[in-house]
Parts: C-alpha cells; sequence; structure tokens
C-alpha cells in the first residue's frame, strides 16, 4: 500500500522585494490537500508576513474551490490571484522547495507519520535560513520579482 499521501506540504516562498530576503513560510497536514487545507494556509501566511498577499497559483483543484475563490474574494485589501499555466512546475519556485527536501530526505527511513512531520518541518525550517537559496528558486523560475 502506497503511503505517498501520509503528510502534505502547503509551502508559500516569498520574493525578495524591496531590498527583503526571500522568506518561506510551510503548513504541514495529515492526508492530501483540500479547501480548508488552503484556507487556514492562507490566514496563517497573511498573519505571519503581516502584509497583503500576491498568490501565485498552480490549478490544483483545492485552490480552485468555491469556497477558497470566496474567501479570497471577500478579502481583496489581503489577497490577490494569479494564475500559473495549467501545468508549468517549472514556473513555480514552490516545486524547486519541495525537491530540495525530498533530496535531503532521500534515505530517510521514517518509522511513524509522525516522524515524517518531524524530518519534513526540519527540511523546511532549514530551507527558510537560507534566503539566498529561495531566491535561485526564483531565478531558476526565470522569475523577475523587480
Amino acid at each position: 500500500m502506497s503511503r505517498r499521501r501520509e503528510l502534505s506540504s502547503i509551502v508559500a516562498v516569498v520574493a525578495p522585494l524591496d531590498g527583503q530576503p526571500a522568506r518561506l513560510c510551510a503548513r504541514h497536514f495529515d492526508g492530501v490537500v483540500h479547501a480548508t487545507e488552503v484556507l487556514t494556509t492562507l490566514r496563517y501566511v497573511r498573519r505571519r508576513l503581516g502584509r497583503p498577499l500576491l498568490v501565485v497559483w498552480d490549478h490544483l483543484n483545492a485552490h480552485r474551490a468555491r469556497v477558497v475563490g470566496d474567501f479570497v474574494a471577500s478579502h481583496p485589501q489581503d489577497f490577490a490571484l494569479a494564475w500559473l499555466p495549467a501545468y508549468a512546475p517549472e514556473l513555480n519556485p514552490e516545486e524547486q522547495c519541495n525537491q530540495w527536501v525530498k533530496r535531503a530526505l532521500l534515505n530517510a527511513v521514517p518509522e511513524s507519520v509522525d516522524e515524517l512531520r518531524r524530518l519534513v518541518r526540519g527540511r523546511f525550517v532549514r530551507l527558510a535560513h537560507r534566503p539566498d537559496l529561495l531566491a535561485r528558486f526564483f531565478d531558476h523560475a526565470q522569475l523577475d520579482v523587480n
């Protein structure tokens, strides 16, 4: 039986703007991501960053859920949306974050979902302390953030 979706992460990679370093916020959830987890993460990231957000999304079903669209529409002072093309992981710096974490955990053999969560969270925390690397993920996606 595949345990691939025992744990899911939602990652917000904040572009280096106005002389500020790139930043990363991540939330981890049991199972697959649904609209509820997206809403929880939007609130968390907005609160943590303390400023309005331009959210750039892929076409994950949870991102396109009506409840998510309604929430974003009801908070125009906090969120604006932009969409990536239908399948363009190379344009998404978040995909580079996920690959970095997966490579770091390549030989890990966690004995439980709790241990997996601890390992994943630790790697994302470590990555969050690398604003230079996060900025390179934007370069890799050929996104000019200036």
